[in-house]
């Protein structure tokens, strides 16, 4: 659904304006792809010793790769390979040749560490730029970034990209959500770039300082770093009276930019194949057809410092033809993470499903928590979730009652629904935790 608005729409770009990659044909798409697998399987051999050990373990070598279907043949890289390897045993180039270093939180364990040359860095802004030209940003304008800035890939990559269009950038960073207000209000960017719960909190907190966030300047929000529904698309089109487009990334394969939606379809980032060979494999890691739901694996063709052979993310989507980049193709928007999956009582299910749900229920909000406990031997889950401001208590009953009955027809579980009181659950300041296991 467009958002119902006064604003100037953005707009597609016109074919002159694409890269020369993205008017490719396919075939000539594919015969780049396997000259710059050739080249990233023998740096990653020659240069990395978990490779060499890996490839010689399966008995492939570089020189097998005479064809793209070949990549099937060689092992799967994973984050434990990255954590084995910590630091810095994942370069394939000297550490005096790595410009910057980026690493995931560690809340689990050791980081992941990623490095990127000034190449690497070059490339990284050209495909943001990219993909928010596909978002109908255009040179001259202005984009507010609200992704955190450090060892998150989110800040520095979308604020390279944005520079590399040619365009204004604000590097507000996460937090601090009253600034967020009063930059919006009084510099009038024409977009954001932040994750989509955290837009909820700018929008939020855009109301509660008076201002409607239809008025704002903004027109377009590239969001990413975090599952969201189509669903949440339209909450947050209606809200703001945007535009609102995903961008997929993730650190180990470079950083925001991977792939984008782009305007004139909003069906799904289209990856940029070019630089990103992806594939979809099922559980037991075989590759299966285009059009089959399964964990999204990525190898990269041009990157210098660390390049990455089938890197399972455990992003859970599926590959379809490209639509607005005929020679790309695109994934459906990712809902959920295999390793984020809930198991309830023998029902697989991802908070992504409970937003979807919730999201077409008269009086409910956007902000929710998702409470497991046990009951005996029973694993239970409470949905904690705001109504919407101003609902009564009887419209209240009869919204909890059909989200529980919802999500019992929808996915097969049982739940208990509380409603909690306007803005008593936690905002995002970035990425928002949806999910307390007490069990």
């Amino acid at each position: 659904m467009s958002p119902v608005t006064n604003k100037t729409r953005a707009h597609a770009p016109a074919a002159a304006e694409l890269d020369p990659e993205e008017r490719m044909s396919r075939d000539e798409l594919e015969a780049l792809q396997l000259s710059r697998l050739q080249q990233t399987v023998r740096r990653a051999y020659e240069n990395v010793p978990l490779y060499t050990r890996k490839f010689d373990a399966v008995g492939m070598h570089p020189d097998d790769i005479r064809e793209l279907s070949d990549l099937e043949k060689l092992p799967f890289t994973t984050k434990d390979d990255l954590r084995e390897t910590y630091p810095f045993g994942m370069f394939a180039v000297p550490r005096s040749e790595v410009t910057r270093i980026h690493a995931s939180s560690g809340t689990t364990g050791l980081p992941t560490v990623v490095g990127y040359t000034q190449g690497d860095l070059d490339r990284w802004a050209n495909l943001v730029a990219r993909s928010l030209r596909a978002a109908g940003i255009r040179p001259g304008q202005m984009v507010h970034n609200a992704y955190g800035y450090g060892l998150f890939t989110g800040g520095l990559g979308a604020h390279a990209g944005i520079e590399r269009l040619g365009c204004t950038v604000v590097p507000m960073s996460g937090g601090n959500t009253l600034k967020q207000v009063q930059l919006i209000r009084d510099f009038e960017p024409d977009a954001i770039m932040c994750t989509p719960t955290y837009l909820l909190t700018i929008i939020d907190a855009l109301r509660a300082s008076g201002i409607d966030p239809r008025d704002s300047s903004i027109t377009v929000g590239v969001l990413g770093a975090e599952p969201w529904t189509n669903e949440m698309r339209t909450t947050i089109e209606e809200s703001f009276g945007i535009d609102a487009l995903d961008i997929y990334g993730l650190s180990e394969v470079m950083g925001p930019g991977v792939g984008s939606e782009c305007i004139e379809s909003k069906d799904g980032p289209h990856i940029w194949e070019d630089e990103f060979r992806p594939e979809i494999v099922d559980a037991l890691g075989h590759a299966v057809p285009d059009g089959r739901q399964g964990e999204l694996v990525f190898t990269t063709l041009t990157k210098e410092a660390l390049p990455i052979i089938r890197y399972r993310t455990h992003d859970i989507s599926t590959l379809l033809p490209g639509t607005a980049r005929p020679n790309m193709r695109r994934i459906m928007k990712i809902t959920g993470r295999n390793d984020d999956m809930i198991i309830l009582r023998g029902v697989n299910l991802f908070p992504t499903q409970i937003e979807e749900i919730a999201l077409t229920i008269d009086g409910l909000s956007p902000h929710f928590v998702l409470e497991l406990t046990k009951q005996g031997r029973m694993d239970c889950m409470t949905v904690r979730i705001e109504p919407t401001p101003g609902l009564s208590a009887a419209e209240g009953e009869r919204a909890s009652a059909a989200l529980v009955r919802d999500i019992k027809t929808r996915i097969g579980s049982s739940v208990t629904v509380e409603l909690a009181a306007p803005g008593s659950l936690e905002r995002s300041g970035g990425k928002l935790k949806r999910v307390y296991d007490n069990r």
